[in-house]
């Protein structure tokens, strides 16, 4: 891989939100040092991962379904100066083995995307597949147990009580995920594609429980209670959403 100069290591400013997927990436780009890395983001829409990474120096392609998100994507890249280092592919998760080159990747984004394809295994090797050996995958799925207490929270206790009997964790057809997962489901899909889970953290663990006014008071110390709780069980486990870190072994 080439060598660049890099702006940091492609984490920016992070609030609540996203705080504990960018810990994870900024550990693993300060892993790999000044190496300019070869990025695929799968379903990464409108560049919010995709334009800091090539910010950093690295090249990213990012595969995306809607031509909209992909026209926002390559205009934000264009306003960010990094137009040359971002590749834009319509295509979406379901047709990622025909849309890039075995093991050509070091790192793969693979965020909210595992919930609404057709085959989430087929994506996943997909995934593997993409990676060079030694790659990293980060994958972002949505909290089955997050879902449950939301909608009991608010009042909806039919709802709730479909996602929790449901296999896939889905609440019926009107629902807009086809499925949600814990860390022990997402976990063994990663794992049946031959990736070794490194980390596993809960994203928005407080973030969306919180009142916005308490929020608003004292954004530093929301930023630093939700690291906190990332990883810790039980409160990792009812985060909206789970991040798992994965690596294709190197041998």
């Amino acid at each position: 891989m080439e060598r660049t100069h890099t702006r940091g290591h492609g984490a920016p400013p992070a609030g609540p939100r996203t705080a504990a997927v960018w810990a994870v990436l900024r550990r693993e780009l300060e892993r790999l040092g000044d190496r300019t890395l070869t990025v695929l983001d799968v379903g990464g829409g409108t560049g919010g991962f995709a334009v800091p990474l090539a910010e950093a120096g690295h090249r990213v392609t990012v595969v995306d379904a809607s031509p909209d998100a992909l026209a926002a994507l390559t205009r934000r890249a264009a306003d960010a100066g990094v137009a040359e280092r971002v590749r834009a592919v319509q295509g979406d998760g379901d047709a990622l083995a025909g849309l890039v080159e075995p093991a050509s990747a070091d790192l793969v984004l693979c965020h909210a995307v595992l919930e609404v394809v057709d085959d989430p295994a087929d994506v996943v090797r997909a995934v593997a597949t993409a990676l060079r050996p030694g790659g990293a995958a980060s994958v972002l799925v949505a909290s089955r147990a997050a879902a449950v207490l939301t909608r009991a929270m608010n009042g909806h206790l039919d709802l709730a009580a479909t996602i929790l009997a449901d296999p896939d964790g889905c609440a019926g057809a009107r629902d807009t995920l086809r499925r949600r997962y814990d860390a022990g489901s997402a976990g063994a899909l990663l794992r049946a594609a031959g990736l070794e889970v490194e980390q596993t953290h809960g994203v928005r663990v407080l973030a969306d429980l919180i009142p916005a006014v308490v929020a608003d008071a004292d954004p530093s110390a929301l930023l630093e209670l939700e690291l906190a709780a990332a990883a810790l069980p039980p409160y990792r486990d009812i985060a909206a959403q789970l991040h798992l870190f994965a690596r294709r072994p190197a041998s």
